[in-house]
């Protein structure tokens, strides 16, 4: 490892901490500073739902950690210019004063920025995004000074159910809006419908297959869009989705790819020396498909950090990928993927199968068992699992019977290893067979039969 090192880190949140913890665990005569536009270092904007809602009620509890000995925060400093012919980073503080930093070591740790739809009239009052704390606190402000009855939520996506099943926790009436098919369009429709029905059981208003094009002011805001949509709120939130913050790196002459991502390497290396990236802002090397793709993922930003702070100080480790494992909890119910769904998998060209199961999440005879349906991709060729997903009551351990399909797709499984696998068991949590192994069994069966 290197000795009094100069390790720079632009951007506070998951990528960022992670690598400035790694980095200082490894080697604590390294120089470590984190430049963080805004003052809430390593802060779960995952959990803002849960604030929102109430469940969380002191924002001070989303902080991952509070402590950062060894490490240098750069609160409410922006990073405006990267020169890697100096090695120098130019930032700004609220003050307008300006400041240059050098470097051995540069991790861009940008992360995202929330993706705003071409909508007329979303720079009204009362029309908020949300992906940043003070974007939480202004829509926390909004709830309790305006006493807001309605809510109109753009977006069907993981934030947008979230923020459906929060704010009906803090008793609006909400409408969701999503513009395709069926809600949670990283699912199938058929577990999207059922998603779409957990909301609705929720007195949520669930509109589909609508474009928002506008939003206008009266004595409330009136939304519009295709398909004739029409209706009035006291409060919009637009939840469509993110796309990676690259522009500084684009500026410094870092290659970006799918998506305007940063291009790295499996040591989270960009293609200038010195300069490594990690996290939203950066393209992820999937597993299953052998290719880089844009997916951005909070887990996945801990681990690409962890790595690129290794590698800042002399280290020689590899981000071994992801295979885009996912969860999201709405009212009762989760609905968890991972791998590749059968269009996912056409297009990669495998030849799969989808088979839809439904099981008993533990055996029936004893108290509280619930149904749980999990859809099982294989390629019928090689036998091979390509992906899973699972919907089911969230005290189902859904997410973790996930991480069993996530665990074997990472290390190259066959659907039929899953009968060798040894799984826990007793009557109130799983059955002699887990549903997962249930499930698998079907995908067999029907493959056998083909």
């Amino acid at each position: 490892m290197g000795r009094n090192l100069k390790f720079l880190i632009i951007g506070g949140s998951d990528a960022g901490i992670s690598a400035a913890l790694r980095a200082r665990e490894l080697d604590p005569s390294t120089a470590i500073t984190v430049v963080l536009a805004d003052g809430y270092p390593n802060f779960s904007i995952c959990g803002l739902p849960f604030f929102l809602s109430g469940e969380t009620p002191d924002w001070h509890q989303l902080a991952h950690r509070t402590e950062f000995e060894g490490i240098d925060l750069l609160t409410w400093h922006t990073a405006m210019a990267i020169d890697p012919t100096k090695n120098t980073v130019d930032v700004v503080d609220r003050e307008n004063e300006r400041k240059r930093l050098s470097y051995d070591r540069l991790l861009i740790a940008t992360g995202a920025v929330p993706l705003i739809p071409e909508i007329r009239g979303i720079d009204l009052p009362a029309v908020y995004s949300l992906h940043t704390m003070d974007d939480s606190f202004g829509v926390q402000r909004r709830l309790l000074e305006a006493s807001p009855r309605s809510a109109i939520i753009v977006g069907a996506g993981y934030i947008g159910v979230e923020m459906a099943d929060a704010l009906v926790h803090r008793g609006l009436q909400v409408t969701l809006v999503g513009r395709t098919r069926s809600v949670l369009a990283t699912v199938d429709p058929e577990l999207g419908d059922t998603v779409g029905d957990e909301l609705r059981r929720h007195k949520v208003d669930v509109i589909t297959n609508v474009e928002i094009t506008a939003i206008e002011s009266s004595k409330c805001l009136r939304v519009s869009g295709t398909n004739g949509f029409e209706q009035s709120a006291d409060l919009v939130l637009l939840a469509t989705g993110v796309k990676a913050a690259s522009q500084l790196a684009v500026q410094a002459g870092i290659s970006t790819g799918q998506k305007g991502a940063i291009q790295v390497d499996q040591s989270m290396r960009t293609n200038i020396p010195d300069i490594y990236a990690a996290g939203d802002c950066v393209e992820t090397w999937h597993r299953v498909l052998q290719q880089y793709k844009y997916l951005p993922l909070g887990t996945t930003s801990h681990k690409q950090g962890r790595v690129a702070g290794e590698n800042a100080v002399g280290g020689n480790r590899k981000f071994a990928g992801c295979v885009g494992t996912q969860v999201v909890k709405v009212f009762d119910l989760a609905a968890a993927r991972t791998g590749l769904r059968e269009q996912e998998a056409k297009a990669a060209g495998f030849k799969p199968l989808t088979v839809e199961t439904v099981a008993w999440d533990h055996k029936v005879y004893y108290p509280g068992a619930q149904e749980m349906r999990i859809r099982v991709t294989g390629d019928i060729v090689s036998g091979r699992l390509l992906g899973a997903q699972i919907a089911g009551h969230w005290r189902s351990e859904v997410a973790k019977r996930n991480d069993i399909f996530a665990t074997a797709l990472f290390h190259g499984m066959s659907v039929e290893d899953f009968n060798d696998l040894d799984l826990s068991y007793t009557p109130p949590l799983s059955s002699p067979w887990d549903p997962v192994q249930l499930a698998a069994q079907a995908w067999c069966r029907k493959a056998s039969s083909r």
